[in-house]
């Protein structure tokens, strides 16, 4: 037991400071990997026999409410296609670059922990579908996180109300420009760094700015829940619900942010020099 513990501490020393260990890692989590699964036999299997025994008039129901949420969904995806075109008019009148749309892959939960000081879960898919780490996670309702260790068959994601996730975000009504910290609550966001004389209140959306690189721009993070301003404080107290559902979502989306491509820009036609006008005479 003693010379377990001390490899145990010597490994942890040289992957802290040399990163050696992340291909014995790799390696270690591909042969455990019949062992998740296993483990998480009972809960598939739970799920798929609730599923099969379903009764008829529960399938109806479910399957009504999916054609009419189908429907509307296909009226606002027509609605959606006619602005995406006009904004490409719009973009091209004005010599503007083309955003082409993220493309996404769905993967699901295999574990969540959602302890106080590490806020994270772990997903299907790894390395072997294209999954990278700092790859931004969604679910449909909004921003949850980014992948922060890959392996071939599974990633862990570090959701944004982690203790230590900061991520750039901006008023949706004014386009005011902050940060959005994790609180290690589940259901609470901060925004430490504005001033008691910020244009922010309760109720607006927050969505992200796009800076920092690691998440496009536009998709919605939180809700502001409460803004106190006191005099003896710089900042202002200032408290968001994300809007993801960090802790009922089984399905999410990975995120591939494509390049956006640069319309050629039209060079200027040269002109002849003018020729001096003549002087005049006395």
């Amino acid at each position: 037991m003693v010379a377990a513990v001390i490899l145990s501490l010597v490994l942890m020393v040289v992957d802290h400071r040399y990163h050696h260990v992340e291909n014995l890692r790799a390696a270690l989590t591909v042969i455990t990997y019949p062992l998740q699964f296993l483990a998480n036999l009972p809960a598939t299997g739970s799920r798929w026999v609730a599923d099969t025994l379903a009764t008829r008039h529960r399938l109806q129901q479910h399957n009504r409410k999916l054609r009419e949420q189908n429907l509307k969904l296909q009226a606002q995806l027509q609605k959606y296609e006619a602005l995406q075109a006009e904004n490409r008019r719009l973009r091209d009148l004005l010599d503007s670059s083309l955003k082409v749309g993220d493309r996404v892959l769905i993967a699901e939960l295999q574990a969540v922990d959602l302890d106080p000081y590490r806020q994270q879960l772990r997903i299907d898919k790894g390395s072997a579908s294209g999954v990278f780490e700092g790859q931004p996670v969604l679910d449909a309702h909004g921003v949850m996180g980014q992948v922060t260790h890959v392996t071939p068959f599974s990633a862990t994601v570090l959701l944004i109300t982690d203790a230590g996730h900061a991520l750039p975000v901006q008023v949706l009504r004014n386009g005011l420009r902050t940060i959005a910290v994790g609180t290690g609550r589940i259901g609470q966001l901060e925004l430490p760094y504005l001033p008691n004389d910020s244009d922010i209140q309760e109720g607006d959306l927050l969505v992200t700015s796009g800076l920092g690189g690691k998440y496009p721009p536009g998709y919605p993070v939180a809700r502001v829940t409460r803004v106190e301003r006191t005099p003896d404080r710089p900042f202002a107290r200032i408290t968001a619900a994300p809007r993801g559902h960090l802790d009922r979502t089984r399905e999410v989306l990975l995120v591939w942010t494509v390049a956006p491509i640069q319309l050629p820009i039209a060079t200027p036609v040269e002109t002849a020099p003018e020729a001096p006008a003549p002087e005049s005479g006395p």
